[in-house]
């Protein structure tokens, strides 16, 4: 099967799309590489998910991906998914394949079984690498070669790629041949805080004088910085205080990051410290947002895995007209 369409475009799906991170990385990546994208079909069963989806790309995901067929999604070229993460995130239970959503991978194999495109990209927690001591990778692994793929896997970090999110994923790749995959290797300088953080924000998102005494109290005889930082409360009460921030979770608590240890994050911020642009449109409740912010993906770390798997695929497809005088990386 050839890897574009007809009209040159290389299609691609976005399942368990969320905010649509995947997506805008993608659509970067192709940008760069001089290929025209097109999203034929995405997928996400989180209502909130979907109008925000919507309202920035003008299409609505499908439902529950569990319901649809595989033999009724369109054939494409890329397969992108940040399955669902909780059953091996340290926030959750650890529970992998007996949670429920642990087996929305399987999914992904079905779809991949039936469909075959060119290459996949997947996105989960770091701690999927170590669950069950690794048995759990292992199945995934086996899984994806069992249908024909050629895997490999490794750990990025946000902070590698200029974010200033310390944001560790898993990410797995995979092709229909057997090609030489080198990771994006590059380190892009940090970006300040100060470039950030919003100037002036609502009382609304300040934390009671309470939690701001009690984190000043907690951290008397740290590290002072002459830069704006934020402060991170870990599960045993410990905080840390940085010129970046930890990880943004989902189902952590609403004091979890104080910026200077005294407010939260607005939604806008949350979004910059994952590389969004402000043109994406802010949609429902703060809670909404955190949750769906805390689950999507770094975006300037998912462009430099897309590149990569660019590179290798025009690499190695027949000539097209819109794919001329590339300057691909070999890396």
């Amino acid at each position: 099967m050839s890897l574009f369409n007809s009209q040159k475009e290389l299609q691609f799906i976005d399942l368990f799309c969320g905010l649509g991170g995947f997506r805008i990385a993608a659509e970067i990546a192709c940008k760069e590489r001089g290929i025209k994208p097109k999203f034929i079909f995405a997928s996400d069963i989180d209502s909130d998910a979907q109008k925000i989806y919507h309202a920035n790309f003008g299409e609505k995901p499908q439902g529950d991906i569990t319901q649809i067929e595989a033999s009724t999604i369109p054939d494409h070229a890329i397969l992108l998914a940040g399955f669902p993460c909780q059953p091996f995130s340290i926030c959750g239970d650890l529970k992998g394949f007996d949670d429920i959503r642990g087996t929305r991978f399987f999914d992904i194999a079905r779809i991949l079984k039936e469909k075959q495109p060119s290459a996949f990209i997947l996105e989960n927690v770091k701690q999927l690498k170590g669950h069950q001591q690794g048995k759990t990778l292992q199945r995934i692994i086996d899984t994806l070669n069992t249908l024909g793929y050629y895997t490999d896997y490794k750990i990025l970090n946000a902070l590698d790629f200029g974010l200033p999110q310390k944001r560790e994923r898993l990410f797995i790749v995979g092709f229909r041949k057997h090609y030489s995959f080198v990771w994006p290797k590059q380190k892009i300088k940090m970006k300040s805080l100060s470039e950030i953080l919003e100037q002036s924000v609502n009382e609304f998102y300040f934390a009671s004088e309470k939690i701001r005494q009690n984190r000043l109290d907690k951290t008397i005889g740290k590290k002072e910085y002459n830069e704006p930082t934020i402060w991170h409360e870990n599960k045993a009460g410990n905080i840390s205080v940085y010129p970046y921030s930890c990880a943004l979770r989902a189902g952590a608590s609403y004091n979890y990051l104080l910026v200077n240890g005294e407010r939260r994050l607005t939604e806008r911020e949350m979004l910059r410290l994952q590389g969004y642009p402000d043109s994406y449109q802010i949609l429902g409740s703060y809670q909404a947002m955190r949750k769906l912010v805390g689950n999507t993906v770094a975006i300037p770390c998912v462009v430099a895995v897309i590149q990569s798997v660019l590179d290798i695929l025009l690499k190695n497809s027949e000539p097209t007209p819109i794919v001329t005088q590339l300057s691909l990386m070999e890396m």
